[in-house]
C-alpha cells in the first residue's frame, strides 16, 4: 500500500458531497471545528446543489469531487454524509493524478464505496465521522479523526462479547456491510485475503444480514481472513415472525467454520459520538477478547 503523509497546521482540506444533500448550516460546525484545529478549508463553489435527495446531478457529483481529486494542494476530502449516491459517481472519476498527489478520503457508510475502490488502487483511507456529524463541541469521534489525520498512531479499546478470542495482525480493511455486499462481483471488490475486516451496518433487517454475509462468504471474501471486527450493528429489524438470531449469532454463524479471531462491539459506524476513526489500508492489530478488552491498534 502506497502511503500519505500526516495533516499539519496551514494544509488546505476540502468538503465534497458524493451523495446526499447537504447545506450551509448543516456543515456550519464542520468549518469551523477544522479550522480550529488549524486547517484551511475550501468549500467548493456548488457543494450545496440539490437534485431530488442527492447533492446535485451525478454529473455534478463527480465533477465536483474530480476537482478536488486533481487538486494537489488539497490535502484530505471530508465527505459531507452518506446515504446514498457515491457508487453512481464512482465510475465516473480519474484517478491518475491523484496518485501524484494522494490525499486522505474521510467517511464512513456510503463512503465505504471509495473506501474499497481506492483499496483496489492500493490507497489507504479514513474510516471516520463525517462533517454532518461534527455538532458544535469536540466528541470522541472528531477527536479521534483529528489525531489519525495528525499523524498520531490508533490504539482503541472497548469491551466485546460473543467473538471468538484471538490475535491478528494485518491490514485494515472494510467499512458498511451493505456497501461491501453491493459491491461485490465488481471491480471495487476489495481482496480480504490475510486482512482484518471491519463490518458495521444501520437500519437492517436481520435475516438481510444474514444475506449479506451469505453473499461475502460465497464471495470468497471470508476465507482468509486475518481477523473480523463487528461494529455497529444499529437499530436492527425483525419480521413478525422472527428470524430467531441476533446480529452477532448470524456473523459468528457465517464464520464458524473458520478459525479467525472475531471481536463485537467496536466503537465504529453509525454510533454518532462514539464513531472513532480507524485508517484503512495500513497495517493493524487486533486483540479479540471476551473477558478483558478488546483492541485495535497500529503495530
Amino acid at each position: 500500500m502506497k502511503t500519505i503523509e500526516p495533516l499539519k497546521k496551514g494544509d488546505i482540506v476540502a468538503l465534497a458531497a458524493t451523495a446526499r444533500k447537504v447545506s450551509a448550516e448543516e456543515m456550519a460546525p464542520a468549518v469551523e471545528r477544522l479550522r480550529a484545529w488549524g486547517l484551511d478549508v475550501m468549500v467548493p463553489e456548488g457543494l450545496y446543489a440539490e437534485e431530488h435527495q442527492f447533492a446535485g446531478s451525478d454529473e455534478h457529483r463527480a465533477a465536483l469531487l474530480q476537482e478536488l481529486l486533481d487538486n494537489p494542494e488539497v490535502k484530505a476530502i471530508f465527505c459531507c454524509r452518506g446515504g446514498y449516491g457515491t457508487v453512481r459517481i464512482v465510475d465516473r472519476l480519474d484517478f491518475n493524478h491523484f496518485a501524484k498527489h494522494p490525499k486522505w478520503i474521510v467517511g464512513y457508510s456510503d463512503v465505504t464505496v471509495l473506501h474499497s475502490h481506492l483499496h483496489t488502487l492500493g490507497f489507504p483511507t479514513i474510516h471516520g465521522t463525517m462533517p454532518i456529524n461534527f455538532g458544535t463541541a469536540e466528541s470522541a469521534a472528531t477527536e479521534s479523526l483529528r489525531k489519525v489525520l495528525f499523524g498520531e498512531k490508533v490504539d482503541v479499546e472497548w469491551s466485546s462479547k460473543g467473538g471468538r478470542e484471538g490475535e491478528a495482525e494485518g491490514v485494515m480493511v472494510g467499512g458498511n456491510l451493505s456497501i461491501l455486499y453491493s459491491l461485490c462481483g465488481s471491480r471495487s471488490q476489495i481482496d480480504t485475503r490475510e486482512k482484518i475486516l471491519m463490518i458495521e451496518d444501520l437500519d437492517e433487517y436481520l435475516y438481510h444480514i444474514d444475506r449479506m454475509m451469505q453473499c461475502l462468504k460465497r464471495a470468497g471474501m471470508l476465507e482468509g481472513l486475518a481477523g473480523l471486527v463487528v461494529g455497529g450493528m444499529t437499530d436492527m429489524h425483525d419480521n413478525t415472525i422472527p428470524f430467531g438470531h441476533s446480529a452477532e449469532e448470524i456473523v459468528m454463524e457465517a464464520v464458524a467454520e473458520y478459525d479467525f479471531p472475531v471481536a463485537f462491539g467496536a466503537p465504529f459506524g453509525h454510533l454518532g459520538d462514539n464513531n472513532l476513526a480507524i485508517p484503512l489500508g495500513t497495517k493493524m492489530r487486533l486483540e479479540a477478547s471476551n473477558s478483558k478488552k478488546s483492541r485495535i491498534f497500529a503495530p
